[in-house]
């Protein structure tokens, strides 16, 4: 019989001694739960291709409706702090609400999301649905401005549960780096795209129905579509998979189950040891949070560089919005040149013949970070004049969406192949410095286009774009002795050739 739960190997890992099982059975067994054979009809792996996609897409709109929460009250922040008296003069205190929301996402993303990879992808996803949907009530009804940004906080750490959980579900039901490829494409296309189209879904509700329909509105649909997830969204975790049918076989008086703090602990602290122990995820962290925060300060510049050229109000600037969308779906479609690239360059692989070069997966990233994310703003920045038509700016916003998700695409392919069995840690600590980033290099916008000029502040970020580029080359040069220092990539390395040679006997 051949297991392929990944906390029962034959040798212990580095990584397993991250894992705890969070839950003790009041049955004692001393059997490790395995599948029954390598077809084993339970296995994720196993499941028909339609089950598979039709679980992604659900996972993946998911990213994208909820990803949409934390941009699509941005349109409201004039007529917010008019109500609640709040001053704009000095500091941009309206956007308070949205840094808490990416504050309650990067806690929640590091001490929370986890937890799936313990108890299961459906319980977790469940419940957090239910309390996201509590929270946007207080949202619609807030009476004051503290009660709005102490309800964001929480909806943002829902958020991050729904958004990233998806990232889980790829690892558990794609077992190859050709199968995950689409998947998590589709991923980060709803991540960035739900992000980008928050302010087009807010200034259409805004301009026809107020700004407390902004949470109205989700809380309808949100509720509409929770009988979709609870009949649809599957068990997708193969250890929650077997304990489960494990419990059942050993009777009822081992269904009734008590939590096992300690696992609850090492499930937490689990993406803080990953990124202070594993250097690629940590150098792709970085990269990435600085991708994603530098985009949404650059994004928030949109109404102040609109209203001052253009003239226009509050909803035009959030209708042009679509052109980051746009350009992000652009650069999706580029992302199959990415995966025929990268599964080409194994022949080319002189360290492990027959693999594909792993910093492969980063050669559209390049692109996409120079002429994508650094060639758009440049281009902003100097068609920000009264004389250009409203339209040159719009498509260089296009570009930036474009390269966008062609870099933080790079990263989640390189993460998630590198970290599959816990990709929900490695992702969560990555989340966690996106919504870090996100959280707080937004509150510069303001003063930096005012202080700097429209022209010279996109010039700044597109220069420090441009030297983020530069991350990825450094790690073609370096990137095998990066790898040669990871000890959990190491033994994954080992895991699968062991694997492999099992499958062939």
């Amino acid at each position: 019989m051949i297991a392929y739960d990944d906390k029962h190997r034959e040798n212990p890992a580095p990584a397993e001694l991250l894992s705890q099982d969070p839950w003790d059975s009041n049955a004692s067994d001393t059997t490790t739960p395995s599948w029954d054979s390598h077809q084993d009809p339970e296995n994720p792996f196993n499941w028909p291709a339609s089950r598979k996609w039709a679980l992604t897409c659900l996972a993946a709109f998911t990213t994208f409706l909820a990803m949409m929460n934390g941009t699509i009250i941005t349109v409201a922040h004039f007529e917010i702090s008019e109500l609640f008296s709040i001053s704009e003069t000095a500091f941009p205190n309206s956007y308070w609400p949205v840094t808490t929301w990416a504050t309650g996402g990067a806690c929640s993303a590091l001490f929370i999301l986890p937890l799936a990879e313990d108890f299961g992808t459906r319980p977790v996803f469940l419940s957090t649905y239910l309390i996201f949907m509590c929270f946007l009530i207080p949202q619609a009804v807030a009476q004051n401005f503290a009660t709005l940004v102490v309800t964001r906080f929480f909806s943002g750490g829902c958020v991050a549960i729904l958004a990233n959980t998806v990232a889980g579900v790829i690892g558990n039901l794609w077992e190859t780096e050709w199968d995950r490829s689409v998947p998590v494409s589709l991923f980060i296309l709803g991540y960035m795209a739900g992000s980008s189209i928050g302010p087009v879904m807010g200034a259409a509700i805004f301009q026809s129905l107020g700004w407390r329909w902004i949470s109205y509105m989700q809380l309808i649909w949100f509720g509409a579509l929770f009988p979709v997830f609870y009949f649809f969204f599957y068990e997708s975790r193969g250890s929650a998979i077997l304990a489960q049918r494990a419990r059942t076989k050993r009777g009822p008086e081992a269904k009734s189950l008590k939590l096992n703090y300690r696992g609850l602990i090492d499930s937490a602290k689990r993406p803080v040891i990953l990124v202070f122990t594993e250097p690629v995820l940590f150098v792709s962290t970085l990269w990435s949070a600085f991708t994603v925060g530098t985009l949404f300060l650059f994004t928030q510049s949109v109404e102040q560089v609109f209203m001052e050229l253009y003239g226009w109000n509050v909803s035009q600037t959030g209708f042009v919005q679509c052109s980051i969308v746009i350009g992000e779906c652009v650069g999706w479609s580029l992302n199959f040149i990415s995966r025929h690239l990268y599964f080409a360059s194994a022949s080319r692989n002189k360290e492990t013949p027959g693999t594909p070069i792993p910093e492969a997966r980063l050669y559209m990233a390049i692109l996409g970070g120079v002429f994508g994310i650094s060639g758009g703003m440049f281009t902003y920045a100097w068609t920000s004049y009264p004389d250009f038509p409203w339209i040159a700016p719009a498509i260089s916003l296009g570009m930036v969406g474009a390269g966008s998700v062609l870099v933080v695409n790079g990263v989640s392919d390189y993460v998630v192949d590198a970290y599959s069995q816990y990709s929900g840690s490695a992702m969560g600590a990555v989340a966690t410095g996106e919504n870090l980033f996100s959280a707080f290099l937004p509150l510069a916008t303001m003063s930096m286009y005012g202080r700097l000029g429209l022209q010279w502040a996109s010039t700044l970020l597109a220069f420090v774009s441009l030297i983020l580029s530069l991350i990825p080359t450094l790690m073609f040069i370096w990137g095998r002795e990066v790898r040669a220092r990871s000890p959990f990539m190491n033994e994954m390395m080992k895991d699968t050739t062991k694997k492999s040679a099992v499958e062939e006997v």
